[in-house]
């Protein structure tokens, strides 16, 4: 009797060890897998910021293309009305137009990195450029979640304890498509 109950007690004691084990494992792909999707949130919020650059940048440029027209637009009218005067008024009034608008226009020459519209340009032009770093980094955290979590899938004994409790490989890579592979041809 007394070996039976040794027995049991080690029976109980190796189940006990046993399913503590299983239970940490569980424990830690559940870890992994919510480290995936944390990596997946930071992506998207990434991706939305940059979305949400875009329509700014191209509205500045629309600005800053629309503020260069226009000055061209002044400079060519002022020179026409010049070219076409019939008395000396209307001369000296084309003048002063064109004398105005030729030097909005040596401004905008002289001044071109320093224009409001630029400065905005350059700026979300960064902001840009830091948002594409940024979703870089985080596409780089987010395969390496989810290359960790696929090893602790596969590799003994823990591929034990994700089979048990239904935790399946993820092949939710980011990866480079067959077009962002080609080399870019730069055209002058």
């Amino acid at each position: 009797m007394k070996g039976a109950i040794i027995v049991l007690i080690v029976i109980v004691v190796v189940v006990l060890i046993f399913g503590g084990q299983l239970m940490s494992q569980r424990n830690q792909l559940v870890a992994q897998r919510n480290e995936i999707d944390a990596r997946w949130a930071q992506v998207d919020n990434d991706m939305k910021r940059r979305a949400d650059l875009i329509p700014n940048l191209v509205e500045t440029v629309k600005g800053f293309a629309k503020q260069e027209q226009t000055v061209i637009g002044e400079v060519t009218s002022a020179r026409a009305a010049l070219l076409g005067a019939r008395s000396k008024q209307d001369e000296i009034s084309a003048n002063n137009q064109l004398s105005g608008a030729i030097g909005r226009l040596l401004m905008l020459t002289e001044n071109y990195p320093q224009l409001k519209s630029n400065e905005n340009f350059l700026r979300l032009q960064d902001e840009l450029a830091g948002t594409e770093n940024r979703i870089a980094v985080d596409r780089r955290d987010y395969n390496e979640a989810i290359k960790n979590y696929n090893i602790s899938v596969e590799q003994f004994p823990k591929n034990i304890a994700a089979s048990i409790f239904g935790f399946h490989r993820d092949d939710a890579y980011f990866k480079t498509t067959e077009e962002e592979r080609k080399v870019p041809q730069v055209k002058f």
